[in-house]
């Protein structure tokens, strides 16, 4: 048998259905950046209230002094956020296992994270500044090495690391009461985060689409 023969008769790589992954993980990011957008304007209405007579809700030793109704619907609107952030997040990682599953397998090589680092590499300290964005920078190069990245994937990773920083975006490192006496007191700085936030998860949503679609063009020009 000629090398044209076996070539011709080559099976098809086994490839994944992205396109309802990718839907499903912009409308995630969308729902996440609406979240977050409330957020800020709840920040804004509790800085225009001004903090009550009574002091911030901790009142430290221990004592917490009852909530008005500004501040119970910030905690509404901050746990409704944080249920949308965690269903945003499992929404990308599975639309990110799908098209690095397709780049294995349309370049026929191994990624070079282990499939493992999918997850720990978002949690674990230090590591967690370069090993998402190389996960999703090495599912283009890995199909495309002629290709330059995509300039979205250094946007939304910058926008990313902005959002963390300081623990005022996207993970408080303040309990949700001394959010809200943060917002009392100094606004401008969670008004800050929450935009970036907004914004990368925007660049997420044209991350998705942008090399979601070029995954698409290929398999379709090679008529897998």
């Amino acid at each position: 048998m000629t090398d044209q023969e076996t070539s011709s008769t080559a099976p098809a790589p086994a490839l994944r259905p992205i396109r309802g992954a990718a839907r499903c993980a912009v409308v995630a990011l969308g729902l996440a950046s609406v979240a977050w957008a409330a957020r800020a304007v709840w920040h804004i209405r509790l800085a225009a209230a001004g903090q009550p007579a009574s002091g911030p809700p901790d009142q430290g030793g221990g004592v917490h002094r009852p909530l008005n109704a500004l501040e119970n619907s910030y905690h509404l609107v901050d746990s409704l956020g944080s249920a949308v952030t965690a269903v945003c997040a499992l929404a990308f990682l599975l639309w990110l296992d799908r098209v690095r599953d397709n780049a294995r397998a349309l370049s026929g090589t191994e990624p070079r994270y282990a499939y493992l680092w999918l997850f720990l590499g978002w949690i674990v300290p230090v590591v967690n500044l370069w090993i998402p964005r190389g996960v999703v920078a090495d599912v283009h190069r890995s199909v495309f090495p002629e290709r330059r990245l995509p300039a979205v994937v250094n946007w939304w990773w910058g926008l990313w690391l902005a959002g963390l920083a300081g623990g005022a975006g996207l993970v408080y490192a303040d309990a949700t009461d001394e959010v809200i006496a943060r917002a009392y007191t100094d606004v401008l700085p969670l008004l800050a985060a929450d935009l970036v936030v907004v914004a990368a998860a925007t660049a997420a949503a044209l991350m998705i689409r942008t090399l979601t679609s070029a995954q698409q063009e290929y398999i379709a020009r090679r008529g897998y």
